[in-house]
């Protein structure tokens, strides 16, 4: 073997060492996130892609739920690290019983981006005209069921809430008239409106309760948050670069999204521009606390309101 040869086996070597160390620096953490391709649910999914959250020294396994529901109850059993789009009422209604969880940011604030709807031909004008009728939300403790609670309160609703998973399922459900009223969030259903298939007769914001209010969150166990802090603080300055790239001018960033969810970069566009406003998934404010806390007495998720002490341990989001 020539000395030119040794040195080439020398250099690859050290080059699968160097690369074998890079590998084991990353960290990985399970990710639960309900409503695959959601704008606002898709900010680890878009990061991962592109390499923002491998430069944090982060892999992330991520697993789609049908709901917030679901999402909760995976964090709390362990199974994953971190819960995406959790409803704020049953994040609440959990710890007042117990569960060892905790917030580490906003998912989303405001819930103009949810919507309910008919089919066009529905004699279904508003949520007045629902009594006897089924109304969808996607699980039990999301922020589709808080609404929906909220609706019935509000609007004297006479109507049987029922839940039907995400959108593309209860978009099947009511087309085949087994459900009366659907909820959506863009970039789902967009399509069927612009056809007139289907109608809109109610938005998130329409529950008062809700309206400029976090609605979900993100979510981990006192048992990761304890154990893997400095991974869990690396997850959030990711999650924040991520978004500040989604709402740049970088066209890789629409493209990198519609690529994901299948869809025009144009839908993509107007799902960002129209319906989540950059402060809307700003993951460092909790707002409305002060109305939230009673609210989820009112609406039956918590017994009674939780203390400022009980809040400051339930809420531990990183620090920038």
């Amino acid at each position: 073997m020539t000395l030119r040869e040794r040195v080439i086996g020398v250099l690859a070597a050290l080059a699968l060492l160097a690369a074998a160390a890079t590998a084991g620096a990353q960290d990985a953490l399970k990710i639960a996130a309900g409503q695959r391709g959601n704008w606002d649910t898709s900010v680890a999914e878009v990061g991962q892609r592109a390499g923002i959250f491998k430069k944090h020294g982060l892999v992330l396994e991520i697993l789609w739920t049908q709901g917030s529901g679901e999402t909760q109850q995976a964090v709390l059993s362990g199974s994953v690290d971190i819960g995406v789009a959790v409803g704020i009422m049953g994040a609440l209604s959990s710890f007042s019983k117990g569960a060892p969880v905790r917030i580490i940011g906003a998912e989303t604030t405001g819930a103009a981006d949810l919507y309910w709807y008919v089919p066009s031909n529905s004699p279904i004008k508003s949520l007045k005209d629902t009594d006897g009728k089924t109304i969808a939300y996607s699980t039990n403790g999301s922020s589709t069921h808080g609404i929906v609670t909220a609706f019935t309160k509000q609007y004297d609703m006479k109507a049987k809430p029922t839940a039907t998973g995400g959108p593309a399922p209860t978009l099947t459900q009511v087309m085949s008239g087994q459900i009366d009223v659907g909820w959506s969030a863009p970039p789902f259903g967009l399509q069927q409106l612009d056809e007139g298939k289907i109608r809109v007769i109610a938005s998130g914001n329409d529950a008062a309760v809700f309206k400029g209010q976090t609605v979900r969150l993100l979510i981990t166990n006192v048992a990761t948050l304890t154990g893997r802090k400095p991974v869990i603080d690396r997850f959030m300055k990711a999650y924040r670069e991520t978004i500040d790239w989604m709402y740049s001018d970088d066209p890789a960033a629409l493209k990198t999204y519609a690529d994901f969810v299948g869809i025009p970069v144009a839908m993509a566009k107007r799902t960002r521009d129209d319906f989540f406003p950059r402060a809307s998934i700003d993951p460092d404010r909790i707002v409305g606390l002060d109305t939230i806390v009673p609210d989820a007495v009112a609406l039956k998720f918590t017994a009674a309101p939780l203390t400022k002490e009980q809040l400051a341990e339930l809420i531990q989001i990183p620090p920038r």
